[in-house]
């Protein structure tokens, strides 16, 4: 099913030798310097701000406050409905590019200083003095929505945004009314931060002859960001914001839109008439770019005598910071529920999440997206179940799995899972772990004074997004073979796997084809890169590309070399014709073309194709991954000491890349499992807003990962591919927290830590457990 062996990744060298382009890499002629002045409290009344000695210190050229983007009809980046799911509109909590009025979490915008130099820019921004009434705050997700809690906004005195219900709440109250066991657990999704190696920068211009903006930014797609800019926030036509994203150093969801700095340099610079540009530090990034993840579950599993699953219920707190991120509100509403419940026949579901506004930074997709949080929940609850009932895990696991057998089925979520060998996943998985064999390795650990536990996830995501994508091939008058594409590159090897994909279906040199994107005047219908759907959408995009190119090809070769089309074999590039040795390659009849001053009027005036891909329903990647952990008990530090991950991804287009997706993955979702936080204390002051203090995995957390791939083609795209960026952090994050509730389980602790299990929480539930 894969397609030969994977050549090598075609960015990989110019990347490493430092000869990418990323945004701060980039300067444009007389262009000015942006630093921005930020709340240092997490709420209170915006009373004025003093900008006259700033205005006037050497080289600024302009201070901008709320009432300028205001005066200039600019608004809030909006929260936006996602097509083709229906939920009720949330309370409305605009998010402005500079605060106005009141200020709602630390680190929050108030004003802008342009100067001809950063350093001249960080000097006066020093002289800005924002007048600011302190308010007590609401800061931890739960505390939040208690009585008597400060409202972050007026319209939300209760601070709910949205209550959101989904399944069948009836169906599921009567399964837990005839349950012989019911499992009930209460866990904590904890709020984190994706960390790209490249923290955001961005450049804007403006021209006054075309009256456009432009803008040049780290983005996960330039259509995302052209959208949401265009249409709500300046309300302009497309043609008037340009949007450029060349290399992206990472992204995880944290660059999938834009934010207040991108909308307050695009007015200065129409303001000021020249570029204004603004790096992004890492305090910056912590403070105030989109978190992940912050939410609080409790979730029930009922169970028949004979271990049957009958029914899962699920409550939420799911913080969304003190504005909404443009995509925040789906990210368990629809995918945590879409998500439930995973591999397992379960009839019914009943769900609902309750959107919490905090006075901390907004939350927003990152790697997993309510994905992880659907694996978290279901696994940790099957854990639980066959603990509390006596049961075997992987029994209880296996005869609740949906088998082959039952494709296409129907989730109780409403989601048609077309493909899947789950039992397959898991016994592939079980054997690479040397399942029966860990007694002996926990023997061992239990004579070196150490507790040794292993933990499973059998986990299913829904991916795609927006389930529409298009994309264009071209052929070039240089010879190459260029691909425009609306997703966008931030690590994932797409000059590689795209190029890849071309030159087998169309049969032409790897290295003439080439990936365009990344500028929103010449790039096709599609959305971005978030959601696993790179592949899956902008992919099969270019295979229906491939198909009509090969379809007028076969027309101008027939006309060519004056035979019907029914008798030519097309193979490695060429059409032959049947029985002879006479022939044509593409790429020749692409040069033909180009030199031909005409042709007839009833064939392909060139090869260049435009592929609509629509899908009818999200895609379904899934796999098992195991875990096994050390802890030791007088410090309650963990080693993660095996991991072995099996996924199916579908078909697989390279294996090289697909490995390295989910090994990264994995190493995210091992950080949120035992290290990685967003601290705030109870004022809403930031307490992790550095490397010092926010715990980044390191290589030396990571264990040695067998990864491998159960291929099941998905039947719902021309490529039978399922999306492999998410699936590795899906699995971790349930098999790294069971396996260190499993160590627990066994030197007596009962129940789990909350999520990050740190040494110091696992100490502490020893202590408790001794006492």
């Amino acid at each position: 099913m894969s397609l030969s062996r994977p050549p090598r990744r075609r960015e990989d060298a110019r990347l490493l030798t430092g000869r990418g382009v990323f945004a701060d890499d980039i300067d444009l002629a007389g262009q000015a310097h942006a630093v921005f002045v930020r709340s240092p409290f997490a709420h209170g009344l915006l009373r004025g701000i003093e900008t006259e000695e700033a205005g006037t210190a050497p080289g600024v050229l302009g201070v901008f406050t709320a009432a300028d983007l205001l005066a200039a009809g600019i608004g809030p980046i909006p929260y936006l409905p996602m097509p083709g799911f229906n939920m009720p509109t949330p309370n409305e909590a605009p998010r402005p590019a500079l605060a106005h009025g009141r200020v709602r979490h630390v680190g929050e915008p108030v004003a802008l200083v342009v100067a001809e130099t950063r350093a001249q820019a960080e000097d006066a921004a020093e002289l800005v003095r924002p007048d600011i009434e302190p308010l007590p705050a609401a800061v931890d997700t739960a505390a939040a929505v208690a009585p008597g809690a400060p409202r972050v906004w007026d319209a939300a005195p209760d601070n709910i945004g949205l209550t959101w219900h989904g399944g069948d709440a009836a169906a599921v109250a009567a399964a837990f009314a005839r349950a012989a066991h019911v499992t009930r657990l209460r866990l904590v999704n904890n709020r984190v931060i994706a960390n790209p190696i490249e923290p955001r920068t961005a450049i804007a211009s403006f021209d006054p002859a075309t009256e456009a903006w432009s803008l040049i930014c780290a983005s996960q797609g330039v259509q995302y960001m052209l959208r949401v800019l265009a249409e709500h926030t300046f309300k302009v036509p497309r043609e008037r914001m340009l949007v450029f994203t060349h290399d992206v150093g990472g992204a995880f969801g944290v660059k999938e839109q834009p934010y207040p700095e991108d909308i307050a340099i695009l007015h200065a610079a129409r303001a000021l008439g020249r570029p204004v540009k603004w790096r992004g530090t890492r305090a910056e990034h912590l403070l105030s770019d989109n978190h992940g993840r912050d939410a609080v579950m409790e979730a029930e599993l009922a169970l028949d005598e004979a271990g049957h699953f009958l029914g899962v219920r699920l409550s939420v707190l799911d913080a969304m910071g003190a504005y909404y991120s443009v995509h925040g509100p789906y990210v368990t509403i629809r995918n945590t529920t879409n998500g439930l419940p995973l591999v397992y026949r379960t009839p019914a579901i009943d769900v609902t999440v309750r959107l919490v506004f905090t006075n901390t930074a907004s939350t927003g997709p990152y790697r997993g997206a309510g994905r992880e949080a659907a694996a978290l929940v279901m696994e940790s609850l099957v854990d639980a179940a066959a603990r509390e009932t006596g049961r075997d895990p992987v029994a209880l696991r296996r005869q609740n799995l949906i088998p082959a057998s039952a494709m296409p089925y129907r989730s109780p979520a409403g989601r048609l899972y077309d493909s899947g060998d789950f039992e397959a996943v898991l016994d592939k998985a079980l054997a690479l772990a040397d399942w029966d064999a860990f007694p002996a390795r926990e023997a061992a650990a239990r004579a070196a004074g150490r507790l040794r536990g292993r933990g499973l996830c059998c986990f299913l995501e829904c991916v795609g997004g927006l389930l529409y994508e298009s994309a264009e091939i071209r052929f070039a008058e240089d010879g190459g073979i260029d691909l425009v594409v609306a997703t966008q590159s931030s690590g994932q090897g797409h000059e590689t796997s795209f190029a890849q994909l071309v030159s087998g279906r169309l049969g032409v040199p790897l290295d003439l084809v080439r990936l365009r994107q990344g500028d929103s005047r010449d790039v096709p219908r599609g959305l971005a890169s978030i959601a696993s759907r790179s592949l899956l959408m902008a992919g099969s995009a270019l295979a229906l590309s491939c198909e009509q190119v090969l379809r007028k090809a076969r027309a101008l070769a027939a006309h060519n070399l004056e035979v019907a089309e029914a008798d030519l074999h097309f193979e490695a590039g060429h059409f032959q014709v049947v029985g002879t040795d006479r022939r044509i390659g593409l790429l020749d009849l692409a040069r033909w073309l180009h030199e031909r001053p005409g042709i007839p009027d009833d064939l392909p005036a060139k090869l260049d194709s435009t592929g609509d891909f629509d899908a009818e329903d999200l895609n379904f990647p899934n796999g098992c991954h195991i875990c096994e952990v050390e802890i030791d008990p007088d410090t309650g530090a963990i080693t993660v000491d095996r991991y072995v991950a099996v996924d199916d991804v579908g078909v697989v287009i390279n294996a090289d890349i697909v490995h390295g997706q989910v090994q990264g993955g994995i190493a995210q979702g091992l950080g949120q499992a035992i290290a990685e936080r967003i601290v705030y204390d109870l004022d809403g002051q930031l307490l992790s807003g550095s490397f010092m203090d926010y715990a980044m995995p390191r290589a030396s957390d990571l264990p040695p990962m067998q990864v491998a791939l159960h291929e099941v083609p998905a039947r719902s795209n021309p490529l039978g591919v399922k999306g492999a960026g998410e699936s590795g952090v899906t699995g971790s994050l349930a098999a790294v927290s069971n396996a260190v509730a499993d160590a627990l389980a066994r030197a007596g602790v009962a129940g789990r830590v909350d999520l990050p299990a740190t040494a110091e929480q696992v100490w502490r539930a020893l202590r408790r457990s001794a006492c």
